[in-house]
């Protein structure tokens, strides 16, 4: 399951374990590359360094590594390393835990296809795992390279957490987008269509709203129940990212409702045409009834019938039809009715 955009950050150029990328942060922004063999006994060799290591969960060597050189316990590194992948936070000890998850933006991928993310941290190294690749651990990486990256742990949780929701707003712009475009569209031109298309932005929301809402309880417990490295302006920048996600909850909210509003206007829409065609049909049969009953009545083939002799019994016969339709559209124009 390496991904290849994964381990080619700045790797580096070891392709072993299960290691998708590893950095040492040097406290003032910048890092550099390690390898899995180094990782996985890496003690700090100077004040303020840090290790990350971003990991393939479901790599053999994983959860040995987690239970054995790491010491977290069992329960907690079957939890890192399975696809249970519902939002939650906790602390154990002081060490911090959390499942996290962000859209995909993988090829062939749809908004509500979510991608999730764990991670452990002690304050001194800081693992993340996930199965499918995901982008925001690189974007990180690549600041990190750059010298311009968060210096400590605490702060590339917060910026973890703060990338994932950002990249949440395009989505919900681009389904506010469609409501926009569906509603200047007529809706006689495609109905159905503009039906199945609102159906799944009402899919794609209430799938945003179901993976989202847990972790806006996810990042809340973090903000509370951090240890102590957990430092205070990164508790505000956890804060921060929480009303973000509280408006982005509220958006996703507002475009549910918008396009519960157009399905309903388009399916009274289809509902008031149908109903006019019916009562259209329904007067069309209220005149010809009359009609038709007269020309049945008159054209009876048995003996006695009046005007069989008459030349003018057929103009007579129109006549009194004539007389009848327009004595029916003056009836229904009183009624209202046409």
């Amino acid at each position: 399951m390496r991904d290849a955009t994964d381990s080619g950050i700045g790797g580096t150029g070891l392709d072993e374990g299960p290691m998708l990328f590893g950095r040492v942060l040097d406290g003032r922004g910048g890092g550099r590359p390690i390898g899995w063999e180094e990782a996985r006994s890496w003690r700090a060799e100077a004040p303020g360094e840090v290790l990350w290591i971003h990991l393939c969960r479901n790599h053999p060597e994983v959860e040995p590594w987690l239970s054995g050189s790491l010491g977290v316990p069992e329960p907690t590194a079957e939890l890192l390393t399975s696809d249970q992948t519902r939002p939650r936070a906790f602390r154990e000890g002081d060490a911090l835990v959390a499942t996290l998850r962000g859209i995909n933006f993988n090829p062939g991928a749809e908004p509500e296809d979510m991608i999730s993310m764990q991670l452990w941290s002690d304050g001194a190294r800081l693992v993340t795992l996930r199965r499918f690749p995901l982008q925001t651990p690189r974007e990180i990486v690549a600041q990190i390279d750059r010298g311009q990256g968060p210096p400590d742990v605490g702060a590339t949780i917060t910026l973890l957490a703060e990338l994932l929701i950002a990249r949440m707003s395009q989505s919900i712009v681009d389904m506010n987008q469609v409501i926009d475009d569906l509603e200047d569209e007529d809706p006689e031109d495609d109905p159905e269509g503009m039906l199945s298309r609102i159906s799944n932005i009402r899919r794609n929301c209430l799938a945003l709203k179901r993976h989202m809402a847990p972790q806006h309880e996810a990042l809340e417990q973090i903000g509370r129940d951090a240890p102590a490295w957990f430092e205070d302006h990164d508790r505000r920048e956890m804060d921060e990212s929480i009303a973000r996600l509280r408006r982005y909850l509220d958006d996703i909210d507002i475009s549910k409702e918008s396009a519960v509003v157009l399905q309903d206007e388009l399916r009274a829409r289809s509902l008031a045409s149908s109903e006019h065609a019916t009562y259209m049909l329904t007067i069309v049969a209220g005149i010809f009834l009359p009609l038709s009953f007269l020309t049945g009545l008159l054209g009876i083939n048995v003996g006695g019938m009046p005007g069989m002799d008459d030349p003018r019994a057929f103009w007579i016969v129109v006549g009194l039809c004539a007389a009848v339709l327009i004595g029916l559209m003056v009836l229904f124009r009183r009624l209202r009715w046409l």
